[in-house]
Protein backbone atom coordinates (compact mmCIF):
# COMPACT_ATOMS: atom_id res chain seq x y z
CA UNK A 1 0.00 0.00 0.00
CA UNK A 2 1.26 3.55 -0.71
CA UNK A 3 1.84 6.10 1.76
CA UNK A 4 -1.33 8.95 1.57
CA UNK A 5 -0.09 12.56 1.36
CA UNK A 6 -1.50 14.54 4.31
CA UNK A 7 -2.66 18.42 4.11
CA UNK A 8 1.28 19.39 5.13
CA UNK A 9 2.80 17.46 1.89
CA UNK A 10 0.49 18.76 -0.11
CA UNK A 11 1.07 22.36 0.69
CA UNK A 12 4.91 21.48 0.45
CA UNK A 13 4.45 20.47 -2.79
CA UNK A 14 2.25 23.71 -4.07
CA UNK A 15 5.34 25.16 -2.58
CA UNK A 16 8.17 23.22 -4.59
CA UNK A 17 6.26 24.31 -7.77
CA UNK A 18 5.84 27.79 -6.59
CA UNK A 19 1.93 27.80 -6.28
CA UNK A 20 0.30 30.21 -3.93
CA UNK A 21 -2.27 29.19 -1.92
CA UNK A 22 -4.30 29.95 1.14
CA UNK A 23 -5.67 27.67 4.00
CA UNK A 24 -8.67 28.20 6.73
CA UNK A 25 -9.53 25.89 9.34
CA UNK A 26 -13.28 25.09 9.90
CA UNK A 27 -14.93 22.47 11.88
CA UNK A 28 -15.68 19.61 9.38
CA UNK A 29 -17.79 20.14 6.46
CA UNK A 30 -19.64 17.15 4.84
CA UNK A 31 -22.07 18.72 2.35
CA UNK A 32 -22.22 21.85 0.03
CA UNK A 33 -25.14 22.94 2.23
CA UNK A 34 -22.23 22.37 5.72
CA UNK A 35 -19.62 24.78 3.54
CA UNK A 36 -21.82 27.55 2.21
CA UNK A 37 -22.93 27.84 6.13
CA UNK A 38 -18.91 27.76 7.49
CA UNK A 39 -17.63 29.44 4.48
CA UNK A 40 -18.49 33.27 5.24
CA UNK A 41 -17.48 35.67 2.37
CA UNK A 42 -14.27 33.26 1.18
CA UNK A 43 -14.60 34.54 -2.67
CA UNK A 44 -13.75 32.40 -5.35
CA UNK A 45 -15.43 29.09 -6.52
CA UNK A 46 -16.80 26.44 -4.82
CA UNK A 47 -17.17 23.04 -5.83
CA UNK A 48 -18.78 19.96 -5.46
CA UNK A 49 -16.50 17.12 -6.11
CA UNK A 50 -17.79 13.91 -7.26
CA UNK A 51 -16.00 10.46 -6.89
CA UNK A 52 -17.44 7.88 -9.35
CA UNK A 53 -17.03 4.25 -11.30
CA UNK A 54 -18.10 1.84 -13.63
CA UNK A 55 -18.13 -1.63 -13.85
CA UNK A 56 -15.26 -1.78 -15.82
CA UNK A 57 -13.19 -0.76 -12.40
CA UNK A 58 -12.95 2.52 -13.93
CA UNK A 59 -12.82 5.94 -12.00
CA UNK A 60 -13.74 9.55 -12.61
CA UNK A 61 -13.84 12.79 -10.34
CA UNK A 62 -16.29 15.24 -11.77
CA UNK A 63 -14.88 18.81 -10.33
CA UNK A 64 -18.60 20.90 -10.68
CA UNK A 65 -19.85 24.52 -9.58
CA UNK A 66 -21.51 23.40 -6.32
CA UNK A 67 -24.96 24.71 -7.65
CA UNK A 68 -24.43 22.67 -11.18
CA UNK A 69 -27.26 20.47 -11.95
CA UNK A 70 -25.40 16.85 -12.07
CA UNK A 71 -27.09 14.18 -14.29
CA UNK A 72 -25.04 11.00 -13.32
CA UNK A 73 -26.82 9.04 -16.84
CA UNK A 74 -26.14 12.24 -18.85
CA UNK A 75 -22.89 12.84 -17.93
CA UNK A 76 -21.91 9.14 -18.04
CA UNK A 77 -22.94 8.57 -21.51
CA UNK A 78 -21.38 11.95 -22.53
CA UNK A 79 -17.87 10.67 -21.54
CA UNK A 80 -18.50 7.06 -23.04
CA UNK A 81 -18.59 5.39 -19.31
CA UNK A 82 -21.05 3.08 -19.02
CA UNK A 83 -23.40 3.05 -16.22
CA UNK A 84 -21.97 5.58 -13.12
CA UNK A 85 -21.95 5.02 -9.43
CA UNK A 86 -20.68 6.27 -6.57
CA UNK A 87 -17.05 4.79 -5.42
CA UNK A 88 -17.73 3.67 -1.93
CA UNK A 89 -15.61 4.93 0.85
CA UNK A 90 -13.08 1.87 0.64
CA UNK A 91 -12.17 2.76 -3.31
CA UNK A 92 -11.78 6.77 -2.30
CA UNK A 93 -9.46 5.71 0.51
CA UNK A 94 -7.62 3.33 -1.96
CA UNK A 95 -7.70 5.39 -4.74
CA UNK A 96 -7.72 9.19 -3.76
CA UNK A 97 -6.84 8.54 -0.16
CA UNK A 98 -9.43 10.45 1.05
CA UNK A 99 -12.40 9.96 3.58
CA UNK A 100 -15.78 10.74 2.14
CA UNK A 101 -16.83 14.40 2.59
CA UNK A 102 -13.40 15.50 1.83
CA UNK A 103 -13.07 14.49 -1.95
CA UNK A 104 -11.12 17.06 -3.81
CA UNK A 105 -9.14 17.57 -7.16
CA UNK A 106 -5.47 18.31 -4.42
CA UNK A 107 -6.28 14.25 -3.49
CA UNK A 108 -4.99 13.47 -7.31
CA UNK A 109 -1.56 13.66 -5.52
CA UNK A 110 -2.11 9.80 -4.08
CA UNK A 111 -3.15 8.48 -7.75
CA UNK A 112 -1.37 7.24 -10.49
CA UNK A 113 -1.18 9.71 -13.49
CA UNK A 114 -3.89 8.50 -16.28
CA UNK A 115 -5.71 6.58 -13.42
CA UNK A 116 -8.81 8.31 -12.93
CA UNK A 117 -10.42 10.49 -15.45
CA UNK A 118 -10.78 14.07 -14.37
CA UNK A 119 -13.50 16.42 -15.73
CA UNK A 120 -14.18 19.79 -14.46
CA UNK A 121 -17.80 21.96 -15.19
CA UNK A 122 -17.16 24.64 -17.45
CA UNK A 123 -18.68 26.66 -15.13
CA UNK A 124 -16.75 26.09 -12.54
CA UNK A 125 -13.40 27.30 -14.46
CA UNK A 126 -15.18 30.30 -15.11
CA UNK A 127 -14.21 31.34 -11.82
CA UNK A 128 -10.64 32.67 -10.58
CA UNK A 129 -9.62 31.64 -7.73
CA UNK A 130 -11.26 28.29 -6.84
CA UNK A 131 -11.38 26.65 -3.45
CA UNK A 132 -11.32 22.54 -2.44
CA UNK A 133 -10.72 20.93 0.85
CA UNK A 134 -6.85 20.40 0.96
CA UNK A 135 -7.54 16.44 1.43
CA UNK A 136 -9.82 17.05 4.88
CA UNK A 137 -13.09 18.35 5.05
CA UNK A 138 -11.76 20.53 8.53
CA UNK A 139 -9.70 23.09 5.75
CA UNK A 140 -10.15 25.10 3.11
CA UNK A 141 -7.78 25.98 0.24
CA UNK A 142 -7.71 28.92 -2.33
CA UNK A 143 -5.76 28.46 -4.88
CA UNK A 144 -5.67 30.46 -8.63
CA UNK A 145 -7.26 28.44 -11.22
CA UNK A 146 -3.99 28.77 -13.75
CA UNK A 147 -2.30 27.08 -10.68
CA UNK A 148 -4.73 23.97 -10.31
CA UNK A 149 -3.54 23.23 -13.50
CA UNK A 150 -0.37 23.53 -12.89
CA UNK A 151 -0.62 21.23 -10.39
CA UNK A 152 -2.53 19.05 -11.84
CA UNK A 153 -0.45 18.65 -15.13
CA UNK A 154 2.84 18.31 -12.39
CA UNK A 155 1.08 15.33 -11.11
CA UNK A 156 0.66 13.82 -14.93
CA UNK A 157 -3.12 14.26 -14.54
CA UNK A 158 -4.95 15.73 -17.34
CA UNK A 159 -8.66 17.59 -17.02
CA UNK A 160 -11.32 17.41 -19.26
CA UNK A 161 -13.61 20.25 -19.77
CA UNK A 162 -17.59 19.36 -19.76
CA UNK A 163 -20.42 21.80 -19.85
CA UNK A 164 -23.00 20.20 -17.03
CA UNK A 165 -25.73 22.58 -18.09
CA UNK A 166 -26.02 21.44 -21.70
CA UNK A 167 -26.75 17.93 -20.47
CA UNK A 168 -29.66 16.49 -19.83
Amino acid sequence: MTMTATPKDLFEKLDSLRIRHSTVSHPPLHTVEDSRAMRGTLPGGHAKNLFLKNKKGEFWLLVAEEDAPVHLKAFSKAVGAGNLSFANSNLLMDKLGVLPGAVTPFALINAPAGSISVYFDKKLLASDPLNFHPLNNTMTTTIAKSDLLIFLDALGHEISEIDLETLN
